[in-house]
């Protein structure tokens, strides 16, 4: 079947096709009323060495940076992604769903530290409120085990909180999905009953072959399957009647 088919079929059997398209437009119209956009909200944050690391570098963290740092930053990340850290997020006043990671490609202790929900002012509020809760969780870590002040790691915020952006890719998959599922279903159902009237339509009768009765052996009625079979029709002579009966009263 070729395109020029498949167009033939579709204009034939357009009030098939017609409210298959029509369910599909509201199907994809309720998905777009129904899934809510995303916003998102990210801030960066580093680890720095301690003040009394720094001191051989006249004070300046960013030129001291150790290994550990990094494996700090990524255990400060899974207790912030624990449940107990949501329960006391939630109770901060934080909504949505937030995630603290190492940053992708990161060459030092970066973190990502982001939120994600339907409403941005509520999206940035929350990135900030995570961003606080970090800062206050590395140092319960470190008062935990006693260190100094002098010898504590400290946080700085590189990039702040960010106004939320819009998360479309989620929405228009769904969006996509819906729409194409409905067009398949739609053709699915114009091309099935495209089949059934074929097959209504077509005879389907039995044409029995030349000599072939109709039932038990016996010659076509009419000359059915064979057009010559009037041309062979003989007369048949009763049983028992040879050249005599064929001869006329009163003849020797």
């Amino acid at each position: 079947m070729d395109l020029a088919e498949i167009w033939r079929v579709m204009r034939r059997r357009w009030y098939v096709l017609l409210p298959g398209l029509l369910i599909t437009a509201a199907l994809t119209a309720g998905v777009y009323l129904l899934v809510p956009v995303e916003y998102r909200s990210q801030s960066t944050v580093t680890l720095l060495n301690s003040k009394k690391a720094t001191v051989a570098f006249d004070g300046n963290p960013f030129l001291s940076t150790q290994a550990s740092l990094t494996g700090m930053a990524d255990g400060l990340a899974r207790n912030l992604n624990s449940d107990d850290a949501k329960a006391d997020l939630k109770s901060l006043g934080l909504t949505g769903v937030h995630e603290a990671k190492i940053a992708d490609n990161a060459l030092g202790p970066y973190m990502w530290l982001s939120v994600e929900g339907t409403d941005p002012a509520a999206v940035l509020k929350s990135d900030e409120i995570l961003t606080t809760y970090a800062e206050k969780r590395l140092l319960e870590f470190q008062t935990q085990q006693s260190v100094t002040p002098d010898a504590m790691i400290r946080m700085a915020t590189i990039v702040p909180p960010q106004k939320p952006e819009a998360q479309t890719k989620a929405r228009l998959q769904f969006l996509v999905m819906a729409g194409a599922l409905g067009f398949v279903l739609s053709l699915v159902a114009t091309f099935f009953v495209e089949a059934r009237k074929r097959r209504r339509s077509s005879p389907g009768r039995h044409r029995p072959a030349p000599g072939e009765g109709v039932e038990g052996g016996e010659p076509a009625a009419d000359g059915v399957g064979d057009p010559t079979a009037t041309l062979r029709m003989t007369v048949a002579q009763p049983a028992g009647s040879g050249a005599a009966g064929s001869r006329t009263p009163g003849s020797p």
